[in-house]
Parts: structure tokens; sequence; C-alpha cells
């Protein structure tokens, strides 16, 4: 097959998504979403940007919705604030930037790119990743901007027990029938070869004591080189232990695995230890691969020539 000109893959999360858990009018809602996040990244690389450029405007139509768990429909944590994170990495050197436990900056994504590209550090965190962003020039936002009520309900249901619950399962399991993993993220390869990849999250519901998981960890959530580039969403802690985007980059490289049978193998392993959610993976050729373990994924992939296709369920 010869390699696109570009290729672009957008999730919103994973997990129980089924036709018989969402009206049609909020499938419409999610699915045209998905499709404008989709637009803008294609747009990007279509007219000659670069990989980073796409999977950053991508995911900042995506925390700009509060359908999704990442900027403005971050989830709160037991304090009732609103922390986030975010990664970004570009396969050409492996530059790479996050944030997390950030506050108050509408679109943490570009807080990742600033990070990578205005500063010596790969990593900032709290209300030095804030004032960093600042510092950059990022566009803020007060609190209210961050406070959807479904998200504000979500906490209500589980602040006073011990509970830290997984993304948009927001109020546990016996107070909402749904179970999703909203981080968003995407991932591209552009005209001249470059890949990139792009995670952001407002984490979990209720979480404490500075928790943070996968999303803003390169190698765990978020990964690219000049093989592959990869963005997750799932069980944060287990994508942790896993090491689980770099594991697919390790398997291509040392065991000779296309990208697709690697992030099979490693959505596998996921599995074996517990861990739920997605991967989405575009490789150097163009080829991108979408795996998952739960019910549904919301999803967008698009090669140059084609058509943008966008789904939620299994089938």
């Amino acid at each position: 097959m010869q390699r696109p000109e570009f290729a672009l893959a957008i999730h919103g999360g994973a997990g129980t998504l089924t036709r018989s858990t969402m009206t049609p009018e909020q499938e419409t809602q999610y699915r045209t979403t998905l499709h404008l996040a989709m637009v803008a990244g294609q747009a990007c690389l279509a007219s000659g940007q670069h990989a980073l450029d796409a999977v950053c405007a991508a995911v900042a139509v995506m925390e700009d919705s509060p359908l999704f768990n990442a900027g403005r429909g971050a989830v709160f944590t037991h304090e009732g604030h609103n922390e986030m994170d975010a990664a970004v990495m570009v396969g050409q050197g492996r530059d790479a930037g996050a944030v997390c436990q950030l506050t108050g900056i509408k679109n943490p994504v570009l807080a990742a790119r600033a990070v990578m590209e205005k500063s010596n550090h790969v990593m900032l965190a709290g209300a030095g990743a804030r004032a960093f962003a600042e510092n950059a020039g990022l566009e803020t936002a007060p609190a209210e901007y961050f406070h959807t009520e479904a998200r504000y309900q979500q906490l209500l249901a589980v602040r006073d027990s011990n509970a830290a619950v997984l993304d948009h399962d927001g109020a546990h399991k016996l107070a909402f029938a749904d179970k999703k993993f909203g981080t968003v993220g995407a991932v591209a390869l552009d005209r001249f070869g470059q890949l990139a990849a792009a995670t952001s999250t407002g984490g979990l519901t209720n979480k404490r004591w500075g928790r943070v998981g996968d999303s803003p960890v390169i190698g765990a959530g978020t990964w690219a080189d000049d093989k592959v580039a990869i963005s997750a969403t799932g069980t944060g802690e287990v994508f942790l232990r896993a090491s689980a985007a770099h594991e697919i980059s390790a398997r291509m490289r040392y065991l000779n695995e296309d990208a697709a049978t690697a992030a099979a193998a490693v959505m596998a392993e996921l599995g074996g230890m517990g861990g739920q959610g997605g991967l989405i993976v575009v490789d150097a050729e163009g080829r991108i691969s979408l795996p998952f373990n739960t019910e549904g994924m919301y999803r967008g992939q698009v090669v140059a020539g084609g058509e943008i296709e966008v789904a939620i369920y299994r089938d």
C-alpha cells in the first residue's frame, strides 16, 4: 500500500457505549463533535501543517466541548476543583511536553505544547504549570467555565465515599449505568513523514492527593517516535504499570511486529492486568489501528483522499 499523504485518528474515550444507553440526541451530539475535531485536524494536514498542529487542533475541539472529560468537561476532584492533565509528543527527536494538575487554562493540550516548545522541561505540575502557561500567553478561563452540572452531580454522588471513579463513570456503578473512560486524544502522520500524538484528560471523579494518571506520562498514555504514534484512554493505573504506549513501540522494534499486531498484543496484556479502555495508533506508513476492549470507543479516522469516519459502538 502506498503511504497516504497524511493520516489522522482521534478518540474521545472508551467504555460502556451501547445504543441502548444513549439517546439519539446524545449520539448526534457526540458524532457531531467528533466530526468537528476530525475536520480541524484534517484541515491542518491538508494545508501542509505538521502533525503536531493537527493533533493539537483536534484535541482542542474536544477540550472545548462539555461532552468529554478534558478541558471544559473535566471532572471534579474531591475538593471540587477541575485538575487537568495533557501531553504531546513528536516522533522526530522524541520531543515531548506535558502538564498535570493544571487549573484555569482553557486548553491544556496547548499548555503541554508550550512546555515542549518554550521550556527546557518535559513535565510541569500544578501552580507552576499554570504560571508557565499564563506566561506563555495561553488563554485562561474562570472556574465557572469548567463547572458543568453533569460533572458536578457525578462528584456529589461519590464524594462521601472512598471511590475515585474512572472518568465518565461519574457517580458510581450504583448511581450511573454507564462506565466511560473519557480521556481525549489524537495521533497523526503528516506529508513530511512526521508523527505526533496528543492526549488530554480531567482524570478521575473524586480524585484526591494529587492523583495523576497515564495521560500526561510519556510512554504510558502518550508516545511518538519515528515508527508510530499512540494515544491511550482507559484505566490509568494499569496503563501506567504496563508503560502501554511505549510497549507498542518496543514490540515493533524488538519483535518486528507491525503496529496493529503490537497494539492488539498490548491491549490483550492490559486486559489481563484488569485494564479497560482503548488505543489509537498510526504508523509511519499511515496505517491506523483503533483497538479497544470495551463495548465502545468514541473515535474517528481519515487518510488523505478518503472520507472522515466517526464511530462509537463496537459494531
